[in-house]
């Protein structure tokens, strides 16, 4: 194996709130000390990283005067000067502080949906400043937990309001910024809007600045509510609409666990990075954008183990794409994909010109197919995947 050494190349970013999550949880205290942004942001630095995200919170508390707010900001600018890392993308905390206890945008009460309009718009001037190019939108508290205590479709009237609005706001000011929508399906509310890749491309169709409103699936997010991510991805990146993407590891449909990369569902996440470094129509990158890492450092860790959780995604993630590579090159794989017919599937079903008289008019293709020979067919589906499980464990190298 080639030494898996992260470089700028790469793209690998990591949110504030990753590696310097405390462990707090419902059930018990922080297990770790706070970490200023600044220190993040050096340590990332020295693993590889090449950004760093945050939510206006983590870098200044909520409510922070104009004065506190600017001081923040400075410490956090200066060691981005000091290691070159960049920003490439920025959200707001719409979900900690209580006033968002039954949704920010989708509130019932129109003084919080106010409030949480003015607190984005802030934040995005920041954003802008700081030459981020994505700004995301996790609705964690748009939701509910009772059927008849929210109206969902004026909630979904209020949540398009406020993104057609900050989406007007952000072409009034000539921001260099597109949105990408977090779907959940739950936790923190019982039931969160938008809870999938598919209801959130539903909604996006809706909106009047849609063409710069896209997705920030996450891995977790999909699988806690037993969906393929791989699939969800593929069907993003159809639509033209994967503007972020969130990595972080889950076991199955349970709360949000947010693992290190590759330490839930290994095959999944070896599909989904032969898909983000292969799948391209060239061979190359299907997607050029950050490969953003969404976990929690386990409550069991010290520092030690947080920074070594961060060097433990991106390791992952750079052995995921070198077994895919070969994988991608190696004779057999190339002719179990001939066999299985994937290639084929880029085929169109009607020739170029073919019309439906021309169709109608094949009797090869209905009343002449010999069905039983056609069903007769083996797709050869095991033996490829077996190949990939062979690279992905280093027994076919």
């Amino acid at each position: 194996m080639t030494e898996l050494v992260p470089t700028k190349d790469d793209k690998f970013s990591f949110g504030l709130w990753t590696v310097g999550w405390q462990a707090r949880d419902p059930f018990g205290d922080p297990t770790r000390r706070e970490l200023e942004p600044a220190e993040i942001v050096h340590e990332l630095a020295k693993r590889g990283a090449y950004g760093v995200t945050f939510h206006d919170n983590d870098v200044f508390p909520f409510g922070s005067d104009d004065a506190s707010r600017a001081e923040h900001i400075a410490r956090f600018r200066k060691a981005l000067d000091e290691t070159g890392l960049i920003v490439p993308m920025v959200t707001t905390n719409l979900f900690s502080h209580p006033i968002f206890k039954d949704g920010a945008f989708t509130s019932n009460d129109r003084a919080v949906r106010r409030f949480a309009i003015r607190k984005v718009i802030r934040n995005l001037d920041l954003a802008a400043e700081l030459g981020a190019k994505t700004y995301v939108f996790w609705g964690g508290r748009e939701g509910s937990e009772y059927d008849l205590a929210k109206d969902v479709r004026a909630a979904l009237d209020r949540y398009r309001e406020a993104l057609d609005t900050l989406a007007q706001y952000v072409k009034d000011q000539g921001y260099d910024i597109r949105f990408a929508i977090e779907p959940k399906p739950n936790e923190p509310r019982g039931d969160i809007l938008l809870p999938t890749i598919g209801h959130a491309l539903a909604f996006i169709s809706t909106l009047e600045h849609q063409d710069i409103v896209g997705l920030n699936p996450e891995v977790g997010h999909e699988q806690m509510a037993g969906l393929n991510f791989m699939h969800g991805i593929a069907q993003a990146l159809w639509h033209g609409k994967l503007f972020h993407i969130d990595l972080n590891g889950q076991r199955g449909i349970k709360y949000d666990q947010d693992l290190v990369f590759g330490h839930g569902d290994l095959l999944n996440a070896f599909a989904l990075v032969d898909l983000l470094e292969f799948g391209g129509p060239d061979g190359g990158r299907a997607y050029d954008g950050p490969r953003h890492f969404d976990y929690k450092p386990s409550r069991t860790e010290d520092l030690t183990g947080v920074w070594e959780s961060a060097s433990a995604n991106m390791r992952t993630y750079l052995i995921l794409k070198q077994r895919a590579a070969e994988f991608r090159a190696d004779p057999r794989v190339q002719e179990a994909l001939a066999t299985s017919g994937v290639n084929d599937l880029r085929v169109p079903t009607l020739a170029e010109g073919e019309t439906i008289a021309d169709l109608l008019a094949d009797r090869s293709s209905f009343e002449d197919l010999d069905v039983d020979a056609v069903s007769s067919r083996g797709f050869g589906f095991v033996k490829l995947n077996q190949l990939a499980i062979e690279h992905l464990t280093g027994i076919a190298a």
